[in-house]
């Protein structure tokens, strides 16, 4: 038996027996993990409030030699990095994206015990950013999407044709070629969106924050369309959380 200590955020939590849960966390280290929390849904345990969604936390576990294999390890102990669910859930719009946010990370990170740091990383700060509330939560939602698709070697593009790369800006937009496609490339199912759409995403894909600030509420539903509709194709299926987000 073998002891594990790590940072992660946690994912989702289920019920397990009368007092028990199962914690799947996104870990620095070791990727997707999921432990064993005995007695944190007893009312006077301090660790099970350590241990909820959108929770920042520094880790114990206890496990068989490795930390993913046979069996769950076991949460033996909790520290509190950074409380982000406290900026979260109280607000609504808040909490329905990080909500997508967190369900994002745990479909882009599909083998347990595999490092994902980038992924990771990418969770980390949009959470800090939600909390703090410094952007629209839409808003907010989209970048960390679009970003999580680029780090996952999705990464669309908004200015030059995807297919044969034609600087941009171009008129049409294909979620199968990859993003804006010209004339030439331009595929059935192609659409046509705003250059406004376009520059917003460009935007957030890229932590232009002024740009993105400053869009109107029409072309910012647009792109939340777009980005939606991008993640679906990579994904193969949807997030359920997204049909709860608000959109401006």
């Amino acid at each position: 038996m073998s002891l594990f200590r790590d940072d992660g955020i946690v994912l989702r939590t289920q019920k397990l027996g009368e007092a028990d849960r199962i914690i799947t966390l996104l870990t620095r280290g070791h990727g997707r993990v999921r432990a064993v929390a005995r007695g944190v849904r007893r009312t006077k345990s301090k660790f099970g409030a350590r241990l909820e969604p959108f929770s920042h936390v520094d880790v114990q576990f206890f496990a068989r030699n490795e930390l993913v294999g046979r069996g769950l390890p076991l949460c033996t102990q909790s520290e509190t990095i950074a409380p982000y669910g406290g900026g979260i859930v109280t607000d609504y719009a808040r909490y329905t994206a990080g909500t997508a946010m967190l369900e994002t990370a745990e479909r882009f990170t599909d083998h347990e015990g595999e490092p994902a740091v980038q992924q990771y990383l990418l969770l980390v700060g949009a959470l800090r950013t939600l909390a703090r509330g410094e952007h629209a939560p839409n808003l907010v939602l989209d970048a960390f999407l679009l970003r999580s698709l680029a780090v996952n070697g999705y990464a669309p593009t908004f200015g030059d044709c995807a297919k044969c790369g034609l600087p941009g800006p171009n008129r049409f937009f294909s979620v199968g070629s990859g993003g804006s496609v010209c004339a030439d490339c331009r595929v059935p199912g192609s659409v046509v969106p705003s250059p406004q759409a376009l520059e917003l995403l460009g935007a957030l894909l890229t932590g232009d924050w002024g740009t993105a600030d400053a869009c109107e509420p029409r072309y910012v539903r647009e792109g939340s369309g777009l980005v939606s509709a991008y993640l679906h194709w990579h994904l193969e299926r949807g997030l359920r959380s997204l049909r709860y987000v608000e959109k401006s």
